[in-house]
């Protein structure tokens, strides 16, 4: 537990050390998102059923909290590569699964975080959402799974730069593939078919289900919470592969 909390104690330093400049980071690409093509298309143009702009910021909040969430791994490789951190962790009593705990929750803890700077712009814009438990829970099951994910890539990589290529195949692909600023029907079937098989895209389908108030989809909230699950225990298997 000492260790666990050790790790996110860390984490929750840096958080503090760099708050304004992650709020300023963090607000950035939705504002221009929403002022491009939430002003520009949101209330000429419905996608599903509803204005553009309101399809358009629960996958927002997917993207940001999956980008936000999965950016521990590049913190993850400065403490391996340059400030020599992770060798502490190694010689020190700390387990895989309080390593692995401790970044996921900070990285958890980062996703919320660009969340709710989305929810805010959301006032701001006039653009109603419906703020309850399940919104949460999907915000949750897609901060938690793409920490995990980040556990795994941060102890496979072997430089810093090839982070960066993994974050240009893996991660940008879905923040624009995966429903969150388009909607899947208008893809061909087996390109749809595929693409809702990324951990995405149950998890934008989710968060925009619940920020609109309708039925939650439990499958696809529990096929995210099962991806994550399988993220952070392989996670645990890396980082014990990585100590020794």
């Amino acid at each position: 537990m000492r260790g666990f909390l050790g790790i996110f104690s860390r984490e929750i330093m840096i958080i503090r050390k760099r708050f304004f400049k992650m709020l300023i980071s963090f607000s950035v690409t939705p504002l221009l998102y929403l002022i491009a093509f939430g002003w520009g298309l949101g209330h000429k143009m419905t996608v599903e059923g509803v204005p553009y702009i309101s399809f358009l910021l629960p996958g927002l909040i997917a993207m940001s909290s999956m980008s936000r969430s999965f950016a521990i791994s590049s913190e993850i490789n400065i403490a391996r590569f340059y400030w020599h951190i992770f060798e502490e962790f190694q010689a020190a009593p700390v387990s895989n699964l309080a390593i692995a705990s401790g970044e996921v929750l900070g990285g958890i803890l980062r996703g919320f975080f660009a969340s709710f700077i989305i929810i805010i712009l959301a006032f701001l814009f006039h653009v109603k959402i419906h703020l309850n438990v399940f919104l949460f829970l999907a915000i949750l099951g897609n901060t938690f799974t793409f920490s995990s994910l980040a556990i795994i890539t941060s102890m496979l990589v072997r430089s810093h730069a090839d982070q960066s290529m993994l974050n240009n195949f893996i991660i940008t692909p879905m923040a624009f593939l995966c429903g969150t600023v388009f909607s899947l029907k208008a893809l061909p079937g087996w390109a749809a078919g595929f693409i809702q098989l990324l951990p995405l895209s149950p998890a934008t389908k989710a968060i925009r289900a619940s920020a609109l108030g309708h039925p939650m989809p439990w499958i696809a909230t529990g096929s995210v919470f099962a991806c994550g699950i399988v993220f952070f225990i392989l996670g645990i298997v890396a980082i014990r592969g990585a100590r020794e």
